[in-house]
């Protein structure tokens, strides 16, 4: 292995550690939301605001961080994130009142959303073209250690030391790894920090418009809504009541089971990148299938009478879990639809779709919840988590239809540019 190469490898895991960190944070609630309802004495609809409010800022940002990455580098951008990611921790370690807790989440989604992008850049401008698909979806895939950390790691520490203590350990280790994104971490392999030229406000806009207007962008922005809003809302917020009030688990086996739900993500995610390095072709195709297997996992689930096996629960987190590293494809597509120039921000673009569909299924859930429950609090019922999760059909279904749209759509876009030149890039999208 060249020197190259080992430097590649090198800055892949530091920026691969950065958001395993932004990942462990966004999740750390997830098994910490009956803990949240009694501390700060909430309803379910403002134990879904945390979340709302995190992944609003999150999507939010999408499309500037990825200017702001064109235009600074990841290395600038990844060191803030986590700098705020980590000031955000300690705030919410320290807040007692609800609103101090909820700025906290707001500066959370901020440091999140300066992650994933940055370490996309670094994996584009670091490794070969052949072997992104992979590093990429390896990304999305190791990443998720951060959710594991967050749940069963995370529930034996909220019970030992409690919320203060564990929040502020949690807290400290983005402190650690600031100073190795410092040391460690380069743009490119010839410079330490990789500058974009400075864009005007109308560069800026026409460089958005190009992205977007291009059918790949969509279908990348259609595939990542499709498929992972159902892993994000059991992930960050609402999986582990659903298993405790809906399905009648016992606390540990609810975090068992939003473990086994983050192994599936990681055995997925090469074993797609294979698939979509060696059928660049069949990446819609591949997306749709998965979202059937979701939807159809979910069905039966929902539909069984009385709590449901604890068997089914397993293929339910094992069939959502696979939708984690499939949002990874949009990504890809996006990758083969713009140039280097625009990589940041279209995948800025794609970014949101599942975000905004995660957002919109988290709040939806909390005030069913809310509707459905007699007496507030978090004395959910079953009945009550039947017609919550019930919410997810309608995304299903617009993600679904637009994916197929699109797919035709960037089809046409890719006879039309075949005609006009001698061939068509490899890896089209498709």
């Amino acid at each position: 292995m060249t020197s190259t190469a080992r430097n590649a490898y090198v800055v892949w895991l530091v920026g691969l550690a950065v958001y395993l960190l932004a990942v462990f944070h966004r999740s750390s609630l997830a098994v910490a939301g009956l803990a949240a309802t009694d501390r700060f004495d909430i309803s379910a609809s403002q134990l879904a605001t945390f979340t709302m409010l995190q992944l609003l800022v999150y999507a939010g940002m999408q499309v500037p961080v990825g200017l702001l990455v064109d235009r600074f580098g990841s290395r600038s951008v990844l060191l803030t994130g986590v700098l705020v990611l980590s000031a955000a921790q300690f705030g919410f370690a320290l807040a007692t009142t609800y609103p101090l807790a909820l700025l906290a989440r707001v500066f959370v989604g901020l440091g999140d959303a300066m992650t994933f992008i940055c370490v996309l850049r670094l994996v584009s401008t670091w490794f070969p073209v052949r072997r992104i698909p992979l590093i990429t979806q390896l990304t999305g895939t190791l990443g998720q250690l951060g959710a594991v950390l967050a749940a069963v790691p995370m529930t034996w520490a909220l019970q030992d030391f409690g919320w203060t203590r564990a929040y502020l350990a949690t807290a400290s280790i983005g402190v650690v790894l600031s100073v190795v994104v410092l040391l460690l971490l380069h743009d490119a392999p010839d410079r330490r920090n990789l500058r974009g030229p400075l864009m005007s406000l109308a560069a800026v806009r026409r460089s958005l418009a190009a992205s977007w207007s291009h059918p790949g962008t969509r279908l990348g922005f259609w595939m990542h809504f499709s498929t992972q809003f159902s892993a994000t809302t059991l992930g960050l917020l609402w999986g582990y009541p659903f298993f405790v009030r809906g399905e009648g688990r016992s606390p540990e086996t609810a975090g068992l089971l939003l473990t086994v739900m983050v192994v599936a993500v990681m055995a997925a995610g090469p074993v797609l990148g294979w698939l979509v390095g060696a059928h660049p072709w069949h990446r819609s195709s591949m997306v749709l299938g998965i979202v059937g297997s979701i939807v159809a996992a979910w069905t039966v689930v929902l539909a069984w009478p009385g709590d449901a096996p604890l068997w089914l629960l397993v293929l339910l987190v094992v069939a959502v879990g696979v939708g984690g590293p499939a949002s990874m494809i949009g990504f890809d597509v996006g990758r083969t639809s713009n140039p280097a120039s625009r990589l940041a921000s279209a995948s800025g673009i794609i970014n949101q779709g599942g975000f905004y569909a995660s957002l919109t299924l988290v709040i939806t859930i909390g005030l069913i919840l809310d509707w459905r429950t007699q007496g507030g609090g978090s004395d959910y019922s079953a009945s009550s988590f039947r017609w919550a999760m019930s919410a997810q059909y309608p995304l299903w279904v617009i993600g679904l239809l637009q994916v197929w749209r699109y797919r035709r759509l960037a089809r046409a876009t890719i006879d039309r540019d075949r005609l006009e030149a001698a061939g068509h890039p490899d890896g089209a999208p498709r």
